[in-house]
């Protein structure tokens, strides 16, 4: 069982991301990391570390269930900048398989979002 993130508009041709939950673990805990962030230290992943005391704009995406719920288009768009920074900032060592991957996931994440912020429309877990 896998992990999607898609816009909630029933369209077949919407884009996309998925993830397996596994691929979506690493994922997230390297987004926290950019962020100088240690998901095992906040609550919900097993710390105490309140989720109110982190000023990065990605609070909604790192702190989100897995498989419910969505994000709005609001909290997409606020999002954007900084994805967008990071394959900036990180496409220099993009040699490395791993972090190419994380850049690539990232790249098709901000397509999910901006489609999403221009059709005005939630971003789906699923």
């Amino acid at each position: 069982m896998g992990l999607m993130l898609c816009p909630a508009d029933d369209e077949v041709t919407s884009p996309d991301i998925s993830w397996s939950h596994y691929g979506f673990n690493p994922f997230r805990h390297w987004l926290a990391q950019t962020e100088g962030l240690a998901l095992a230290e906040m609550v919900g992943f097993a710390g105490n570390r309140p989720w109110s005391s982190v000023t990065t704009t990605l609070a909604p995406l790192l702190d989100h269930p897995d498989d419910d719920g969505d994000l709005t288009p609001a909290q997409c768009a606020a999002m954007l900048p900084r994805l967008e920074a990071i394959i900036s900032e990180r496409s220099q060592a993009a040699d490395d398989p791993i972090l190419q991957r994380r850049i690539d996931n990232t790249r098709q994440l901000i397509d999910v979002m901006k489609y999403c912020v221009d059709k005005d429309i939630p971003l789906d877990f699923c």
